[in-house]
């Protein structure tokens, strides 16, 4: 999000000299996904914004009242703990696929992944399993692997579960997924039996929003990139 974009949020806000407990939640939000820089940036122009609409006498009350909920608003966000959750999990063995089961089977609303190729059956059920009762299901992967002998990509597909190939002459490698907008996953780990069984493999699972507000800006930048695949 750019500067400019966050002075408008702040303008907004204060078009009608008040905060109100829908804005002051959209901060919050706005608040736990900026770097200290923007945090920064929002704090001093909303003094800035103050100190302007102060010259008329009748407003000061009011952009007072609207300046310290805002400074109390960003201020609970940047002293407030931003990583609730993050686990490392490492291959051969159980804990990668362990872990991506266990993430799956507690989505509750989307799930957004993104890897090189998928031919784990177990992972691909679990996979399936969100799509059917109801999951947000998005998958994205490389046109290279969906044909391989074992891969799940095309049956996944015909199940019904929204997925995109990039079929240019490069390689999307990633491997991350998102789960309800909240968790990321990412790492070496690709969602393979050999994956589990054999490789040297690493997973990281973390709760941190600006990460995954990163994440989640190149998913849909590849999804809408992809489009038609």
């Amino acid at each position: 999000m750019d500067f400019n974009r966050l002075d408008q949020q702040l303008r907004d806000s204060l078009a009608d000299l008040r905060l109100s407990n829908e804005e002051r939640d959209e901060l919050r939000q706005l608040g736990s996904e900026l770097s200290t820089d923007q945090v920064r940036f929002m704090r001093n122009r909303a003094f800035a914004l103050a100190r302007e609409l102060m010259r008329e006498p009748t407003h000061v009350e009011p952009v007072l009242k609207w300046l310290e909920q805002v400074i109390k608003t960003l201020d609970s966000v940047g002293s407030a703990p931003r990583v609730e959750h993050a686990s490392a999990h490492f291959s051969p063995g159980e804990s990668c696929r362990r872990k991506i089961r266990e993430l799956c089977r507690q989505a509750r609303s989307s799930v957004d992944i993104c890897v090189y190729t998928i031919s784990d059956d177990q992972l691909s059920e679990e996979v399936l399993a969100c799509h059917q009762r109801g999951i947000a299901v998005r998958v994205i992967s490389d046109n290279e692997k969906q044909f391989d002998e074992g891969s799940d990509i095309q049956w996944l597909r015909d199940k019904g579960v929204p997925l995109r190939i990039d079929a240019g002459p490069f390689h999307m490698h990633h491997k991350f997924a998102l789960f309800d907008g909240r968790l990321l996953l990412n790492g070496s780990f690709n969602w393979t039996r050999s994956a589990t069984t054999s490789n040297e493999e690493n997973l990281l699972v973390i709760d941190h929003p600006q990460l995954v507000a990163a994440y989640g800006r190149e998913f849909e930048a590849l999804w809408a990139r992809y489009a038609g695949n």
